[in-house]
């Protein structure tokens, strides 16, 4: 029975295989033994590797006696003994292609220079001298400064008081005490240097900081005012801040500043936050999808719990910190998540009552650079908050927004200094970070200098100016794109037949009778304008002397004159009253529209005072006497 239970299933089989298509139905599963598979692999690998390396060994030995066969020949005597152990195969390798270390015998092969090149002293002299110059280069941070060319943006005729570039390096943006707002595209200019846009944001009020966002899609525009905006990239507004209970005497409990607004940055890591500092005595902190309300409150206080006003605030690089400067000289710096008590707290960073006109914090973080109204410019280890690393005097400043930053190796430290008018020039001054020594200057006009900008991806220094200017300063071996853009496209012309002729209306769907005919081209449209006795007509020449051609000169062209002058013109005579009435009388009796009923009977007693003006004045009198 099993016999035949098995021969049924083994024809049903080959049914279902040439059904199918293919066989193997009740066959048993092969299996597989994965640590030899991977062994003989391993062995595969090792053969083909030797025998690469043997073929390459080989062609590298016939290069060499191809090379230098004198030397091979002449060496082989000496080096066959030491060969003699080495399982090598042909003519030993020549003694320059051969060398020995001293703690083993390996053999290493050495490739032969350029001819003229190895054996030359002069030229390894100096290859050295050259070598040795460039590490003094690398060295010395001041031969990195991009200052041998600059280009001149004129801003207008105030401070420019706040600059901005985005972090392509593709747009910059300058702000004034004109109350104006321009923006430059650097590929879009030409040696003209004309500014795309221009537009006052925030009306009347100075503008006192300008900075692009981390994504460079928004501009964040703090001005004299309580408020402040943020607009696009192409100047268009985007969010503007709510304004505080200015009778609310707790500060916190206010939705916004409630006084001007001395400063204010981005986020360097979240990109919707930015930040705020008030003459309301609070640092404010927002979200760009929030207006009607801050993110956080920031409130520095004296040594007395007092409250003080912060005149610049800054974030960390990393954006843990949130650091402000204060008219009582002192520098605060709180966890950006904990706004009640400070974390580092420097009660007398710089003199009581100057204003703290900038931070900065160094690129890895750990330094902060403080720009003081009393001349100073300080540098501060956080890690250790009570005394500045370095202090350098003598920098005048006097504006509440003279800038300081860092170079992006972090080696320079730089400044502007202020000037009077007519009484020297403006600096741009360079430290040494390690050293604090002051290591350059830039003499950049006759007047202050008041914002620096320093950006790292197209190695250029931006300035703003007291007298109006934005100056940039690149390099064209150092810097990339930027200024470099612009000065290479030659000032486009204007052409003059492009300002007399009128713009061209195609209307190609029109009927017959309202179509313009078409301009050939501006030349013939200037010849055929030429023959028009309007359009060629000579403009009249201004008026000299008492009049000519019936136009008024010394009269004026005033109403007042063109009355007075009529008047004088006028020849009707009114002598007689009686008459210059009654002429009218049969026109008001035949119309009498002005004339109204209550008037019709007594018109005879107008007609006779009339006549009673005409008579002599005793019989005036009479009739005056006798009750007429």
């Amino acid at each position: 029975r099993n016999k035949t239970q098995m021969s049924r299933n083994v024809v049903g089989d080959g049914d279902m295989a040439s059904v199918m298509g293919f066989s193997g139905f009740g066959k048993k599963a092969r299996t597989f033994d994965l640590d030899a598979i991977f062994e003989q692999t391993r062995r595969t690998a090792i053969e083909r590797s030797q025998h690469v390396l043997g073929r390459f060994t080989s062609t590298v030995r016939c290069l060499v006696v191809i090379l230098s066969p004198s030397e091979s020949s002449s060496d082989s005597d000496s080096d066959s003994a030491s060969d003699s152990d080495s399982e090598l195969i042909g003519p030993p390798l020549p003694p320059q292609f051969t060398a020995k270390d001293d703690d083993d015998d390996n053999e290493c092969l050495r490739l032969p220079r350029r001819p003229g090149h190895a054996d030359s002293t002069a030229s390894s002299d100096e290859d050295e001298e050259e070598e040795a110059q460039d590490e003094d280069d690398d060295d010395n941070p001041v031969k990195k400064i991009p200052d041998t060319h600059e280009i001149t943006l004129q801003h207008g005729t105030k401070t420019v008081s706040a600059l901005g570039l985005d972090p392509s390096g593709a747009r910059l943006v300058t702000g004034g005490y004109d109350y104006d707002v321009r923006f430059w595209d650097f590929a879009g200019m030409d040696q003209a240097l004309q500014a795309f846009r221009s537009l006052q944001p925030c009306e009347c009020h100075q503008i006192k900081s300008l900075q692009y966002s981390m994504t460079g899609d928004v501009i964040l525009v703090v001005s004299g005012n309580a408020q402040a905006k943020v607009l696009d990239r192409d100047g268009f507004n985007v969010m503007e801040c709510i304004k505080g209970d200015q009778y609310i005497v707790d500060m916190a409990n206010t939705k916004g500043h409630t006084a001007m607004l001395n400063s204010g940055c981005w986020h360097p890591k979240i990109k919707e936050e930015f930040m705020t500092c008030s003459n309301d005595g609070t640092v404010r902190t927002w979200d760009l999808n929030s207006e009607k309300k801050h993110k956080s409150v920031f409130k520095p206080r004296s040594f007395q719990g007092k409250k003080v006003i912060p005149t610049c605030c800054t974030y960390s690089r990393d954006g843990k910190l949130i650091a402000a400067g204060c008219q009582d000289g002192t520098i605060q710096i709180w966890d950006r998540n904990l706004s009640v008590h400070t974390k580092f707290h420097c009660r007398q960073a710089h003199i009581p009552g100057s204003d703290t006109s900038c931070l900065s914090f160094s690129y890895d973080g750990m330094t902060l650079a403080s720009r003081g109204g009393d001349d100073t410019l300080k540098m501060w280890d956080i890690r250790n908050f009570r005394k500045p690393v370095n202090v350098a005097t003598g920098l005048t400043n006097y504006f509440a927004m003279t800038d300081c930053c860092f170079s992006p190796d972090d080696k320079l430290l730089v400044t502007g200094t202020s000037v009077k008018k007519d009484e020297g020039n403006g600096k741009l001054v360079f430290f040494d970070r390690a050293s604090f020594q002051r290591g350059y200057e830039i003499e950049v006009t006759n007047a202050s200098v008041i914002r620096c900008l320093w950006h790292p991806k197209l190695n250029q220094i931006m300035v703003g100016t007291g007298n109006g200017l934005a100056k940039v300063y690149y390099d064209p071996v150092k810097s990339h794109r930027g200024a470099k853009l612009c000065v290479v496209k030659s000032q486009r012309k204007e052409k003059q037949a492009e300002t007399l002729t009128q713009d061209y209306i195609i209307t190609p769907h029109a009927l017959p009778m309202f179509r313009e005919a078409r301009q050939r081209s501006t030349r013939k449209q200037l010849e055929k304008d030429r023959l028009d006795p309007k359009k060629s007509h000579k403009p009249e020449p201004p008026v000299s002397g008492p009049g000519r051609g019936g136009r008024v000169a010394a009269h004026g062209g005033t109403l007042s004159s063109f009355i007075v002058k009529n008047i004088a013109l006028d020849k009707t005579d009114d002598s007689n009253p009686r008459e210059a009435i009654l002429r009218h009388a049969k026109e008001a009796s035949d119309n009498p529209y002005w004339v109204a009923p209550a008037y019709i009977k007594h018109r005879a007693s107008v007609f006779c005072s009339i006549e009673l003006r005409h008579q002599q004045p005793e019989s005036r009198a009479y009739h005056y006497f006798h009750g007429f």
